[in-house]
């Protein structure tokens, strides 16, 4: 078989007992069409691929710096809401410290207001007593005077109706009794001797 190859090999130039050796014409359009497939591929393939492959890395590249700025953006928000907040705590706590005071001071107010309302109504109670006291003196004074005229008159026998006689008399026995100078003294009922 050996010889049949080299046989053949001789009529066409080309051994032919080596199936696996490439015609060389075969090998020359392979590395031409290799030249070809090469320089399309380094001069529009890899070309748009680096394109595309920079495109990728800028747009993640642009999406990690937006989520920083966007990270950043939320911690200053989370700053600013809770100094609001703190500052909303602290107001409340002076508000309610300032109703509390109030609330206190209202209070004071209002009892003194009631103290001296107790102050001016007792006040006036006592003033009010005082002269129904007064009045009820002079009146007692009045009826005294009339009764013991009218008693004396019955023992004397004599008329003691001058007024003006009759209240200096009452007047005058009543300063007595209340400065203590007339000590009352015990009369036996009539029938009996002391």
């Amino acid at each position: 078989m050996i010889t049949a190859s080299l046989v053949a090999a001789e009529e066409t130039g080309y051994p032919s007992g080596f199936p696996l050796l490439p015609h060389p014409g075969e090998m020359v359009i392979g590395l031409i069409a290799f030249a070809i497939l090469y320089w399309l591929y380094k001069t529009k393939v890899v070309p748009r691929l680096e394109e595309l492959y920079a495109e990728r890395a800028a747009a993640i590249e642009g999406g990690m710096q937006q989520a920083e700025q966007a990270q950043a953006e939320a911690r200053e928000a989370l700053e600013k809401y809770t100094a609001q907040l703190a500052e909303a705590r602290a107001e409340a706590g002076e508000i309610r410290e300032s109703a509390r005071e109030q609330g206190a001071q209202i209070v004071a107010e209002m009892r003194a207001q009631a103290q001296a309302e107790a102050t001016r109504i007792t006040e006036a109670a006592k003033r009010q007593v005082e002269a129904e006291r007064q009045q009820a003196v002079v009146q007692l004074r009045q009826e005294v005077g009339t009764l013991s005229t009218a008693l004396a008159s019955k023992i004397v026998g004599e008329s003691l109706e001058d007024e003006v006689r009759q209240k200096g008399i009452v007047d005058r026995f009543l300063s007595e009794l209340e400065s203590g100078e007339v000590k009352p003294e015990k009369v036996a009922p009539a029938g009996q001797d002391a």
